[in-house]
């Protein structure tokens, strides 16, 4: 089960910092990792995977490339990737929650290399990839501007760089759009028994960088022609852009 708040601990996941977050974001993970993918199609109505095909599109992977699949998690990105790249080419996958990971060698096999490591802290010579993928992953990290250096340094020049995130909506609809996610993602979660999991993913995205503050990151860290675009009524953002 989720771990439950205790007197000495008793900040929310979402409102927690630095090291505080990291443990209670991994153990997180650690107990959702079985149901992760269902419920993402549950609460993304089934729209999740176009998500990952646009955001592989947006990078323009080709055959034969190497590609890092950053908080890969259990490894939805991978198929897209390897599609792309084919045979060839080479697939990697790194995150912090081994349980995911777990999840995600039960669907591949030896066919992508995987990993367990840090964004802020990746386990890779500089300059080894063409390109990168993140879905739903830096809103989870406590040092977003380290990670996004990082994610710099691993890529050769002119490497490419996408991420999928949660969002705020914006515009006349954005707040029926927030309310809506607030309350049916964790009643979904509720349903699966993780309550305070799936009250974490909108409660996050309300305390992450916006579409602006992320793309002026973006380019602090070392990345060009950084763009954005939205789906789900602004629920959800992709970032993508090209180390200089």
């Amino acid at each position: 089960m989720t771990k439950v708040k205790t007197p000495s601990d008793p900040q929310p996941i979402w409102q927690r910092e630095g090291e505080a977050k990291r443990e209670a974001v991994r153990e997180m993970f650690a107990d959702i990792a079985p149901t992760y993918d269902r419920v993402n199609t549950i609460v993304s109505t089934g729209q999740d995977e176009k998500w990952r095909r646009a955001a592989v599109e947006a990078i323009n992977l080709q055959p034969g490339e190497s590609v890092l699949d950053l908080c890969s998690g259990t490894g939805a990105f991978l198929p897209h990737i390897m599609a792309k790249v084919g045979e060839a080419g080479l697939v990697t996958g790194v995150d912090f929650c081994a349980p995911m990971l777990a999840e995600a060698k039960t669907k591949f096999g030896e066919k992508v290399s995987l990993q367990v490591g840090d964004a802020t802290e990746l386990p890779f010579q500089a300059e080894s990839f063409d390109a990168m993928t993140v879905g739903w992953g830096l809103r989870n990290v406590p040092d977003l501007d380290r990670a996004l250096s990082e994610a710099a340094r691993v890529l050769k020049p002119g490497g490419r760089f996408v991420t999928v995130d949660m969002a705020r909506p914006r515009g006349l609809i954005g707040p029926i759009s927030e309310w809506a996610c607030g309350t049916i993602v964790p009643l979904v979660g509720r349903v699966f028994g993780k309550t305070e999991a799936y009250t974490y993913l909108p409660k996050s995205a309300q305390r992450f960088a916006s579409r602006e503050e992320l793309t002026a990151k973006m380019e602090k860290a070392g990345f060009s022609d950084v763009q954005f675009k939205d789906f789900y009524f602004g629920n959800i953002c992709m970032h993508w852009g090209v180390k200089k």
